[in-house]
């Protein structure tokens, strides 16, 4: 059995991409995303949970965790506001979960207290989005009780200090196995100044920026066991276009974009990435690579920020890693490569 979770977010375009190979070294794999409609978990727009039988036969050790909600994903507000709907949202998920075979929920409210993402909110966001984790563990373990069975329950949380802020972290580990720790966006599609948006360590020149690190330590602070923290990495590239300088080849430079544009190409190519005229550099401090052309950033993930990570997991006791999302082959070798 691995000694830490490796945990890819899979979605729907993504599904027969997925390998053999891949699955038989996963721990855990999140299906992404049940919705929230009047208070009921609902999967009928997912087209592909006869798949999970097949992923289980092929690794008999994996567990599938349904989560729900993600970015823009409205219900939880009007869902966790009373007893009913929270008692709704717990009967409808497990439905689901008994249905297809899940092994667990994964709760993806992105986020409470905070309409940034253009859902409903409100201050009472903090308290029920404590409330509702407990009826859902309520209803988990009294069913998994009745069938011998111990289902997961876990949360995909922000990287910083606004969702601890919106939350009740310290009561909040109490209920949940693990945290996913969305260790990635850390900077992104809401600032221009062009930057990792998710490194492992402060970038360089700014010493008190966001990082995994910081994040790691704030959740900590807040009351969440090493032990119960999962890693996130991002298997995807961020781009800020028109970088009005090219001092520190782009790296803190201020851009004409936010950081909400993506990449069209292969990040792991070489190739590719001397093709469209990028350059390559590594922020040591950061443990973190980037792109420059002169002109435009790319902040991604490679194999040695990957490494980097699963060395700073093992070395702080935290329970594994996480990523967003499936698809990267190069990127998840080096994950199992080196998490175990």
């Amino acid at each position: 059995m691995p000694k830490h979770i490796l945990a890819p977010y899979l979605m729907e375009n993504s599904v027969h991409e997925i390998r053999v190979s891949d699955l038989q070294r996963m721990t855990h794999l999140n299906i992404a995303f049940a919705h929230v409609k009047n208070s009921i978990v609902t999967v009928k727009h997912l087209k592909h949970l006869n798949r999970i039988a097949v992923y289980k036969s092929v690794n008999p050790e994996l567990k599938v965790i349904l989560s729900v909600g993600g970015w823009g994903a409205d219900g939880f507000n009007q869902a966790a506001k009373t007893k009913e709907g929270r008692e709704s949202f717990a009967k409808t998920a497990m439905d689901i979960v008994l249905k297809w075979d899940f092994d667990g929920i994964d709760i993806d409210w992105e986020y409470p207290c905070s309409d940034q993402a253009g859902i409903a909110y409100g201050p009472e966001d903090k308290v029920n989005f404590t409330l509702l984790l407990e009826e859902l563990r309520k209803t988990l373990d009294e069913k998994g009780k009745m069938n011998g069975k111990k289902y997961l329950l876990t949360a995909a949380v922000g990287g910083e200090s606004y969702f601890i802020e919106g939350t009740e972290m310290d009561k909040v580990a109490q209920i949940l196995d693990y945290v996913n720790l969305m260790t990635y966006d850390l900077r992104g599609g809401f600032t221009h100044v062009a930057g990792h948006h998710a490194s492992l360590g402060p970038q360089t020149g700014d010493e008190n920026g966001p990082c995994s690190m910081r994040t790691v330590q704030i959740y900590h602070d807040a009351g969440v066991p090493y032990e119960k923290m999962v890693l996130g990495a991002a298997f995807y590239g961020r781009v800020w276009e028109n970088v009005t300088s090219t001092e520190n080849n782009g790296l803190g430079q201020v851009a004409k974009t936010t950081g909400s544009g993506h990449v069209r190409f292969n990040l792991q190519d070489e190739e590719q990435i001397k093709l469209h005229g990028y350059t390559k550099y590594f922020d040591e401090k950061a443990q973190a690579p980037y792109l420059f052309n002169g002109k435009n950033f790319v902040s991604f993930e490679d194999k040695a920020s990957i490494k980097a990570k699963c060395d700073f997991v093992k070395e702080k006791g935290l329970a594994g890693m996480m990523y967003w999302a499936y698809g990267n082959h190069q990127l998840f070798e080096a994950m199992s490569e080196n998490l175990d």
